[in-house]
């Protein structure tokens, strides 16, 4: 259309994975922003799989079952959702060229998300929360995370954390520590040692991270077909089984 801006041009996602797999991860300097820069940080954040701490207060709005969690509902309003500038940030490092990296990256297999619904007064689903990261061997990374209501995000990473441990990955990397994040468990670590654990994460998980997640949606061992319509969803998740999922001294 006459005066509509180029589409951006997409990673491919065969050098993404190269890059994650080397450490590396794109960042832009703002959401219009039609260059990438590629970091490599010297420490790295990430989530022990086995230390992740979940609050009384969390663990009883993951059993209550205050937000129906999905994985792969709706891969592009999450990765939407996270583009948006935050308060404390003026610009956002998820530029639009980005954004349509991971798209592509999310349709070849390798990029998912996990969403938190809530319903509006219509009774129709509203996204209120989620995260989405790049997932590779038996790694998961992090990449950006977002809240419309209190908790939702800490929800969506129970939940993703849930699934990894019964897929059977072993590394979740959250790139950059925080103090939120370190309050949930996170570790920082020199990226040498970050590159080690990679390594020693190849090969394949036991199941995809949609498939983990059909299991606790369910409540049982039968299949749920993640990203599927409002009409065809499986029934409501089972926060009890996430929050079982995790120790009581976690």
């Amino acid at each position: 259309m006459p005066g509509s801006p180029p589409s951006p041009s997409v990673i491919p996602p065969e050098l993404l994975l190269t890059a994650y797999r080397a450490g590396l991860f794109p960042m832009a300097d703002h959401r219009d922003d039609p260059e990438v820069f590629w970091v490599e940080p010297r420490e790295r954040a990430i989530f022990p799989l086995d230390q992740f701490h979940v609050s009384k207060s969390l663990r009883k709005t993951i059993r209550q079952d205050r937000f129906r969690v999905t994985c792969d509902r709706d891969f592009a309003a999450t990765i939407a959702a996270c583009a948006k500038p935050r308060e404390a940030f003026a610009e956002s490092w998820i530029s639009h060229r980005i954004e349509a990296s991971y798209q592509a990256l999310h349709h070849a297999g390798h990029a998912h998300s996990f969403e938190c619904w809530q319903a509006d007064e219509f009774g129709n689903d509203r996204l209120v929360g989620g995260l989405y990261g790049v997932a590779f061997d038996r790694v998961f990374c992090g990449e950006s995370m977002f809240s419309r209501v209190p908790d939702a995000s800490k929800v969506a990473l129970a939940w993703l954390v849930a699934c990894m441990k019964s897929a059977g990955f072993r590394v979740l990397d959250c790139q950059f520590m925080t103090d939120h994040l370190a309050s949930m468990g996170a570790k920082a670590i020199p990226q040498a040692r970050y590159l080690e654990l990679v390594e020693n994460a190849a090969g394949s998980p036991e199941a995809s991270l949609p498939e983990a997640w059909a299991r606790y949606a369910v409540g049982s061992g039968s299949a749920a077909s993640s990203g599927a319509s409002a009409a065809s969803d499986p029934p409501p998740p089972s926060g009890k089984l996430i929050a079982q999922s995790f120790t009581k001294t976690s």
